[in-house]
């Protein structure tokens, strides 16, 4: 699996990439494996400012939905309009163009603090 070494992590299996006080959010190559074939993406709290570990929307596979935890308190300010009529790409790229959300951060230190790639993978296995 991979883990890219300039991405944050966390223990429920989002990733996040900062740029400035911007982050782009999505899940781990894990955690698509795990689920299987994504075929929808819901995101219903655009706009809102979130807490940390809030659930900010769910992704449905196959044989599963699962909620969507945010990794840092801060206000999700888009959605990836790609997903809509491809929600495969969850599966196929994961850390790129499988991205969920991009959000304002409310502090840029809390993503300082999150899982680095060895401590995720090792939370993995």
């Amino acid at each position: 699996m991979n883990f890219p070494d300039n991405l944050r992590y966390t223990k429920d299996h989002e990733w996040i990439q900062l740029d400035g006080n911007v982050a782009t959010v999505g899940i781990t190559d894990f955690a698509q494996r795990e689920l299987g074939d994504i075929v929808y993406v819901e995101v219903e709290t655009l706009g809102q400012p979130l807490t940390s570990g809030a659930v900010f929307g769910t992704v449905e596979a196959v044989k599963t939905v699962s909620d969507l935890f945010l990794p840092v308190n801060g206000t999700i300010t888009e959605l990836n309009p790609a997903l809509a009529g491809a929600p495969e790409l969850v599966n196929t790229d994961p850390y790129g163009d499988g991205w969920m959300i991009k959000m304002t951060v409310s502090d840029p230190a809390e993503v300082a603090a999150l899982l680095d790639a060895a401590a995720y993978q090792a939370v993995v296995g």
